[in-house]
Formats: structure tokens, sequence, C-alpha cells
């Protein structure tokens, strides 16, 4: 039996997988709700198969489902390759190309590079999302990312990578606190205060969350912002603790009433990773940024002094 396939098809059937909804689905798709169950209703009967089963908490994927869902998602990430392949000899045409990375890279390693890119490829957009490096290593696997800045020990199994830079995890206190009596302190010493945190759901917040639920401790907080800036400012108030990456409090340490410690746990230094499923198979925009990441990486500034 013939098997035919459908661009529409495709972009819809992952738009429902992402929200688990056949009316949110339709939505990102600007298609009526009956036209998107006829369509699916179609294109299973097509293949003979079911792809989705529906229940009244939403739809989830069959095997088969699963299977197309990561096809469909290849085949558009292709199209994306060929209308940047075709960019140069087209007036006008925009590119674009999905990065994912944590907070301490979207912060302190992205900004230089994006900004020169951005001069030299004004027509590119760029998709950028913060996640957390296990959730990056997925979304590159299944082709939602074309690139992932990854740290840690993260798995990159079947990916290429390349190292960028390296970093470590800082304590801040207040001058004066019992913690910077030490250089260098454990997780768990600094669990036993508040802290000073971004907000729930970015990617330092969860990674330390995890951290504190693996010592069986809880992750105390006082006080919850939306940058680092406000982090130095709450902490140098004394509303309590952080952990920061060096890279931040190299950037923002002129607060006087601020001292640091550095954290002991294997996972406070960690390595930034570039992540790609083929560098070589990368649109041309993509494969440009990616070559000037890691050239300005490759010849860094001189290197911060340890805390």
């Amino acid at each position: 039996m013939a098997m035919h396939f459908d661009i529409t098809d495709f972009r819809l059937f992952i738009n429902i997988a992402e929200t688990s909804s056949l009316t949110r689905g339709a939505e990102r798709s600007f298609l009526s709700v009956p036209a998107t169950s006829n369509r699916i209703k179609n294109l299973e009967d097509n293949l003979g198969m079911r792809l989705l089963e529906r229940s009244p908490q939403g739809v989830t994927l069959t095997n088969a489902g699963k299977t197309y869902l990561q096809h469909a998602r290849i085949v558009l990430a292709q199209l994306e390759m060929l209308t940047g392949e075709l960019q140069q000899y087209a007036i006008g045409l925009k590119g674009q190309f999905r990065l994912q990375a944590n907070t301490t890279a979207i912060t302190e390693y992205l900004p230089p590079v994006v900004g020169d890119y951005l001069k030299t490829h004004p027509d590119v957009h760029i998709d950028m999302r913060e996640r957390l490096s296990d959730d990056i290593i997925r979304s590159v696997r299944d082709g939602s990312a074309d690139l992932g800045i990854v740290s840690g020990s993260v798995v990159t199994d079947g990916l290429q990578s390349v190292p960028l830079v390296s970093s470590r995890l800082m304590v801040i206190a207040p001058i004066g606190h019992p913690l910077l009596e030490k250089s260098e302190v454990f997780f768990k010493e600094a669990l036993q205060y508040e802290f000073v945190s971004l907000l729930e759901g970015s990617a330092i917040h969860v990674f330390l969350s995890r951290a504190a639920a693996a010592l069986h401790k809880p992750f105390t907080i006082r006080v919850q912002v939306a940058s680092s800036d406000a982090i130095f400012r709450m902490v140098e108030a004394g509303a309590g603790i952080a952990v920061v990456p060096q890279a931040v409090y190299n950037r923002l340490k002129g607060q006087q009433n601020i001292g640091s410690c550095g954290l002991l746990d294997p996972w406070a230094v960690r390595t930034f990773q570039l992540c790609a499923q083929d560098f070589e198979g990368l649109s041309a925009f993509a494969r440009d940024f990616a070559n000037s990441l890691i050239a300005y990486y490759r010849n860094p500034l001189p290197p911060a002094l340890p805390a």
C-alpha cells in the first residue's frame, strides 16, 4: 500500500504532540478543531494505523505515532536547511535555526558571539530557548533543536560535540557570613541557610533543586528574582546567600559587601559543550554560527583567577 505524506500534516501532528491536545494543536496550526480531526483521521486511514490515542485528558502517541513524530521533525528540519542553503540565492529570504542552552550559557557565553553573528547575518533569526542540559540533548537528538549548549556530566552519545569553556559554581554571601570563613564548601553546608534564587523554571533553579533533593535536604528560598544582577543586590542586602557561576561572579563582583567561596561538589565544575546531530549537515547559517562560537572560545580572553 502506497503511503502519501503531506507537509501540513507533519506540522499539525508536531503541534498536537507538543501540546498533547487536538484543540491546542489546531490553534497552533491555525485550523479549526473539526478540520484538524478530519486531517488526522485521513492521515491514519492513509497509513492504515493509529497514531494517536484519544482520552478526556487529551491525546497520547502510539508507538507508530512516536515514529511518525520523529521523522516529521527530521523532514521539517531538512526543509529548513534547504531554505538556508538557498538563502544566498534569494533576495530578502530570511533564515532561522533553533538553539537551546542553559541559563549560564545564555547570559554569559552567548551574548558576544550572538551580537557579532547577527551583524554579519542580519536576515537570520535565532530561535533561542533556555532549557536544562538533559532536555537540550533530547531536543537535539529528536531534531527539535539544531544546536545545543550543555554543561556538566550529561551524556552526549550519538551526537557530535565540541568543548567550549569550563566554569565553576560558587556561593556568594554578605561579608561576615559564616560560610565565608572557608575558601571552599560543599553544597550541603550551604543548604542550612536561606537562598536568593532565580525564578522557578529557570535552568539553574531546577538544577540546584535537584541537587538538594539528591542530598535529602530542603532548598530553602527566601527571595526569587528575575536576573543575576538582582541576585547580587539581594545578597548584598542580606536577604540570603546564592549559588552563581564564576562567570557571573566575575562580571558582577563590584559590590563591596559580597564575598564568595567555591563549591567542592564534583558537579560544581562544569564544561560547556556545543552539540549537534551532525555539524556538516547543518544549514549554512547554523553552521556559520557554530563555527563562530567554536572559534571565539578556542581563542578566549585570559582565564579569570580561581575563586
